[in-house]
């Protein structure tokens, strides 16, 4: 069985946010950061070269897999804002509809700008989402 390829780095995350060259894209993300440390309290550190991950869960298959992963995140990618929402989107359809514009993937919310949504709303839906995993994972 492979071990999971994206892994908590040394990296500085704010060396990474620095990195970031369009302005916008750099103040969205340090005002998810702003949210995600607020909902989780915990440090953001670099996972991979290009996510930034928030607290720490273990999870297991059913095929009895294991491994820790973060239990939310972010990454600034060139077509959207990718925020991680672990425990998926079928608990928050209230929520997305009131979000305002944005794509989902499994566990991915893709936001082109952060100006296109609702603070109050994601905040919302990342501290449900992570009272989930944290539900699921005691």
């Amino acid at each position: 069985m492979a071990d999971l390829k994206t892994r908590p780095t040394k990296r500085s995350v704010t060396d990474f946010v620095k990195s970031i060259a369009d302005d916008e894209r750099r103040r969205d993300c340090r005002n998810v950061m702003r949210i995600m440390k607020s909902v989780t309290k915990a440090r953001p550190k670099m996972w991979g070269p290009s996510i930034i991950g928030y607290g720490t869960y273990h999870f297991k298959y059913a095929s009895g897999r294991e491994a820790d992963w973060f239990i939310t995140g972010f990454s600034p990618r060139k077509q959207a804002l990718t925020i991680y929402v672990m425990s998926g989107f079928s608990k928050y359809k209230t929520l997305l509809k009131k979000l305002g514009k944005h794509r989902t993937g499994q566990s991915c919310l893709y936001i082109m700008r952060l100006s296109d949504v609702d603070l109050d709303v994601l905040t919302l839906l990342i501290r449900g989402s992570m009272k989930h995993l944290m539900g699921a994972a005691t």
